[in-house]
């Protein structure tokens, strides 16, 4: 895992984003619905290796309350 790789998990959890989503392929088992890609790794960490810039798309996802 290089630098790059590391630093950018620490920044965006895609599980916590409303656009991430399980794919459930073996090979590619995250995905992004707003970037429409699937990736073997984060895609949070694929944005940013490809573009040296965090994920700029990245939507907070609601909690719902339990009652």
């Amino acid at each position: 895992m290089t630098e790059k790789t590391k630093e950018a998990i620490q920044h965006i959890n895609c599980f916590s984003c409303e656009h991430f989503y399980i794919t459930y392929e073996q090979r590619y088992p995250y995905g992004c619905r707003i970037i429409g890609f699937k990736s073997a790794r984060m895609p949070s960490v694929d944005v940013y290796i490809n573009s040296d810039m965090e994920c700029g798309l990245f939507v907070q996802k609601e909690r719902k309350q339990r009652e």
